[in-house]
C-alpha cells in the first residue's frame, strides 16, 4: 500500500517525528521559540588573521543566521590561537578546544551564546593538539583527531559534558590517525569525514553514537576527491561537508549525506570560491560557512550559506570582521545535534 502524503512515522534513530511530503519523510524538527523566531546564532572564533597583520587570533564573530549582513563582535577567546578547528555547541554554550599559540594547545574555553563576552576557562583535553575536529549533541561535546608539530597525528576520541566544566574524558578511537577532518551531528550521531594521515588524504566517512563510548565505525565515502582540511555542518537531518584540500589542490565542492543512514555522500553544489580551513555552523534550514583560505596564504572574510534541505551552489551572506584563514571554528545554538 503506498505511503500517504502528510503520514507520521516516528524514526527511532534520530528520535525525531517525521512526516511524508509525498515524495520523501521529512524532519519535524523541536527547537526553541527563539530559534523559530529566527534567533538561531551562529558562531565564528580563532583562526590566523591575515589582514592588517599575520597574528593569531582570538576573535569571536557572531551572525543571526535567518539572515544575511556582515559579522558582529562577540568577544575574545582566552588565548589567541589558530589551526582550532575543534568547536562544538548546546543551545546555550559555544565551546572551542585545542589549537596552535605559540605552542599546541589543551586549553578548552566557552562562552554563553545568547549573550556577547570574552571565553571563560572550561578546562583541559586529555591531548594537546590542534588541526582536530569536534561535533555534538545537547549533552556532549566530542573532539576527535589532529596532530602536533612536527608530525604525530591523533585518532584518539575524547568528549566534555557542554552544561558543566572540567577536563575532556577519553571515549575511544577514530579508524585511522588524522587531522583536518569536517564533522558534524544529529542528535544521536557524531559524522567524520575526510583527513590526512601524513602521507594521504581520505574520502572516507565514519560515525559514532554519541551517547554511548566506542570506536567510529564506517559510514560511507565522500562524493567526489578524497581531502582534508575541509568544514561540515548539519541539521538533524543532513549533514553537509564544504571545500578542502585535495593532492594539493584546494576544492569548492559541496556534498552532503543523510545522518540516519550509511552510505556515500552526494552532490550538492558549490562554494563562492575554493576554500580550505575554514568554518561552518547551521541552524534547521542554513549551512554557514566563513573565513578561511581561497589560495595558499590568501585568506579570506567571506560568509557564505546554503538552504540545507535543497541542493544548490552557496550564496554570499556577509564579511567577517577581520580576514582570517588557517582553522576557524565555528558552532551555533540551533544545529542538528540539538
Amino acid at each position: 500500500m503506498p505511503i500517504q502524503s502528510g503520514a507520521l512515522r516516528f524514526n527511532s534513530d534520530s528520535g525525531k517525528l517525521e512526516y511524508y511530503n509525498g515524495e520523501e519523510w521529512w524532519q519535524i524538527d523541536n527547537f526553541s521559540a527563539d530559534n523559530a523566531t529566527g534567533g538561531a546564532r551562529g558562531l565564528f572564533g580563532s583562526g590566523y588573521i591575515r589582514s592588517p597583520a599575520t597574528v593569531n587570533s582570538n576573535v569571536v564573530d557572531y551572525v543571526t543566521i535567518s539572515t544575511t549582513g556582515n559579522a558582529i563582535d562577540f568577544g575574545d577567546l582566552t588565548v589567541t590561537r589558530r589551526g582550532s578547528e575543534t568547536s562544538f555547541s548546546s543551545s546555550t554554550r559555544g565551546v572551542w578546544a585545542n589549537g596552535f599559540s605559540s605552542n599546541v594547545e589543551n586549553t578548552i574555553d566557552y562562552v554563553t551564546i545568547s549573550s556577547t563576552g570574552n571565553a571563560l576557562d572550561f578546562g583541559d583535553s586529555l591531548t594537546a593538539r590542534y588541526s582536530s575536529t569536534g561535533c555534538s549533541s545537547s549533552t556532549r561535546g566530542i573532539i576527535a583527531g589532529g596532530r602536533l608539530v612536527p608530525g604525530t597525528r591523533y585518532n584518539t576520541i575524547e568528549y566534555v559534558t557542554t552544561a558543566s566544566t572540567g577536563n575532556s574524558v577519553s571515549f575511544g578511537s577514530l579508524s585511522n590517525t588524522k587531522n583536518g577532518l569536517g564533522s558534524c551531528s544529529s542528535p544521536t550521531r557524531g559524522i567524520f569525514a575526510g583527513g590526512y594521515d601524513g602521507s594521504t588524504s581520505y574520502n572516507t566517512i565514519e560515525f559514532i553514537t554519541i551517547s554511548t563510548l566506542g570506536n567510529a565505525t564506517s559510514f560511507g565515502n565522500l562524493s567526489t576527491v578524497a581531502r582534508q582540511q575541509l568544514t561540515a555542518c548539519s541539521n538533524s537531518t543532513r549533514g553537509i561537508f564544504g571545500g578542502g584540500e585535495a593532492s594539493g589542490t584546494f576544492v569548492n565542492t559541496i556534498d552532503f549525506i543523510t545522518i540516519a543512514t550509511t552510505g556515500n555522500a552526494t552532490d550538492f553544489g558549490d562554494l563562492l570560491a575554493t576554500n580550505f580551513r575554514f568554518a561552518s555552523c547551521a541552524s534547521p534550514t542554513r549551512a554557514v560557512f566563513s573565513g578561511g583560505y581561497s589560495s595558499p596564504g590568501t585568506g579570506v572574510n567571506v560568509i557564505q550559506y546554503v538552504t540545507i534541505m535543497s541542493t544548490g551552489n552557496a550564496i554570499d551572506f556577509g564579511d567577517l570582521t577581520t580576514i582570517v584563514g588557517n582553522g576557524n571554528a565555528g558552532c551555533s545554538n540551533a544545529h542538528g545535534g540539538l
